[in-house]
């Protein structure tokens, strides 16, 4: 076919693949992009006792000992107390209970619910459990239950003060002695965590330190049953690259991943924010992921201190991150830390789209006009394309009178009527695919700019104008849906009319369908698109009066005329 019905396949042709990346991306493991299922919750968190090990997880011959990942011991061992720690960032909770970290807030991000509140981003409670481990193994030795002394010292960083030290001592088990030393500094959500393991026997010993984050698979709070992002453990190295982890792989024993490395970090990733251990390069480590409970699991790194003469010490310095997904922020902290904002196989053009985005916003300062000046900068960095999309479109406005005319003609001889269609075609110059270049081209880039509104911490909580208080929410009044589904089908309205009815018809209910979603996407996305639309249009208008086609408000149900014979 060569007339305006292959335009027409051609939009359901991308709108079905949209639906087919979607399908690929679950098959896969991956969260939707447009029409995700709602992920499985298993059972309600009970406690923190699990009944797995880490030593289990270690690849050497030498770990003898058990250590309960969970913090299940053969005998109750007494709990610690907790400390609080802040800092103009961040308010973490320390328990002496091997140096655990059992809670971290944001204080420059409030909840979703209740926006008095911070962030809490690590957490123990009977319903929600997430932690941040480490300890030794390879013999008796000082793990995360291990309750630890807490040193005298400030636990407030003070105005002018640009860093502060919390230290705790473990006692001395089997001739061996564990000092945590953490240091927070002023405007960082990374906690520098020093190892120093002494050998107070009179052996020589050969210890492992792990590092790991435990968490349990419920959903976050605030999420939109429309749409997911991923929520589990990443890993990565420059040999494996980013890796995703998803729980339900986990369960099935499938879970993949780079398990040698010497470069590279854990961490547990959720929607706009993210915790990790990060080691510095150079550094041998174990990866591994475990699940522990009925929907508890931890990933970790493990690493080898290696041999310990007596009365001598060891010192192995990590980092320790909870914070937001800012790629500024990311990019100096460890490479390919960025990636945990994760855009998926769109990262090409959504990483320059926010670029942009954000230098954009760095002149404006609001994030919606910064989307509204990037729709602009993208309509004029595609206007010739589009230009000459809507010239075509135009000619087979001009041309569709002459096209009735004939296919009532020759309505009983079909072949004829093909070959005088291609006759006229090839006479006027006109393209028939040609007013589909625009959706083809615009597809991409709208599924990128969709992952960067929907991924950028930036955005979220941030205003508009007006009813518009969080574009990275959808729309509470639901204006800019509707808007936007008017503002497609004007477009639709300017748009030649196919000949055939049923084709017709079709146009219209394409972006009705397509505009269907757009009530439970992000305000910023909608925001875009409706932007994009009403720039369409006044494009198409100006091209359409130019080239002396007066444009007209066409619908399915419009006869039309004939053409003169």
């Amino acid at each position: 076919m060569t007339d305006i019905r292959r335009t027409i396949l051609w939009v359901v042709f991308a709108f079905s693949l949209i639906m087919l990346w979607d399908k690929w991306q679950i098959h896969n493991g991956n969260p939707a992009t447009f029409f995700p299922a709602a992920s499985p919750v298993t059972a309600q968190n009970s406690s923190t006792n699990g009944a797995e090990n880490t030593a289990n997880a270690t690849p050497a011959a030498t770990v003898n000992t058990a250590v309960d990942a969970t913090g299940a011991a053969a005998e109750a061992a007494p709990v610690g107390e907790t400390v609080v720690i802040t800092t103009d960032v961040l308010r973490l909770t320390l328990s002496t209970e091997g140096g655990t970290v059992v809670r971290t807030e944001l204080l420059n991000y409030k909840q979703d619910a209740d926006r008095s509140q911070p962030v809490v981003l690590l957490d123990e409670t009977p319903q929600h459990s997430y932690v941040a481990q480490t300890g030794l193994i390879g013999g008796n030795y000082p793990t995360h239950k291990t309750v630890m002394q807490l040193q005298p010292g400030e636990r407030t960083l003070q105005d002018g003060q640009d860093s502060l030290t919390v230290r705790l001592e473990s006692p001395e088990m089997d001739g061996v002695k564990l000092v945590k030393t953490l240091t927070f500094k002023r405007g960082a959500y990374d906690v520098a965590v020093q190892h120093d393991v002494i050998n107070t026997g009179n052996q020589s010993i050969n210890p492992q330190l792990y590092l790991q984050l435990l968490r349990d698979n419920l959903p976050i709070d605030g999420g939109n049953a429309f749409y997911s992002t991923f929520t589990g453990p990443a890993f990565y190295s420059e040999a494996g690259k980013y890796q995703k982890v998803e729980f339900k792989d986990i369960d099935k024993g499938k879970a993949s991943f780079e398990k040698q490395a010497d470069n590279g970090y854990v961490a547990m990733v959720q929607h706009y924010f993210a915790s990790a251990w990060l080691l510095n390069d150079g550094i041998e480590r174990e990866n591994f992921v475990r699940k522990v409970d009925a929907n508890f699991y931890t990933a970790g790194a493990i690493t080898t201190l290696g041999q310990i003469e007596p009365g001598q010490s060891k010192t192995l310095n990590a980092r320790f991150f909870a914070g937001p997904q800012q790629e500024k922020m990311l990019e100096t902290l460890s490479p390919g830390l960025v990636l945990v904002k994760d855009y998926g196989m769109f990262t090409i053009l959504a990483k320059p789209l926010y670029w942009l985005l954000d230098k954009i916003h760095s002149v404006l300062g609001n994030w919606g006009w910064s989307i509204i000046g990037l729709v602009l900068l993208l309509k004029i960095a595609f206007y010739w394309l589009n230009a000459k999309a809507y010239a075509s479109m135009a000619k087979m406005k001009a041309l569709n009178p002459r096209i009735t005319e004939m296919r009532e003609r020759l309505k009983d001889k079909p072949q004829q009527m093909q070959q005088e269609m291609m006759r006229i075609y090839r006479e006027e110059k006109v393209n028939p695919l040609g007013g589909c270049l625009p959706i083809m081209i615009q597809i991409p880039v709208f599924i990128a700019l969709y992952w960067v509104l929907l991924s950028s911490v930036e955005i979220r909580q941030a205003p508009w104008i007006l009813w518009i208080t969080d574009l990275s929410a959808k729309d509470p009044l639901f204006i800019l849906p509707i808007l936007m589904t008017l503002s497609s089908l004007l477009q639709t309205a300017l748009n030649p009319v196919p000949p055939d009815p049923m084709q017709a018809k079709m146009m219209w209910f394409m972006p009705l369908i397509f505009s269907f979603m757009f009530f439970m996407f992000p305000a910023g996305l909608v925001l875009y698109w409706l932007t994009n639309n009403v720039l369409s249009i006044a494009q198409q208008w100006v091209i359409n009066v130019r080239m002396g086609v007066p444009p007209q408000f066409n619908h399915p149900f419009k006869k039309q005329p004939a053409a003169a014979k």
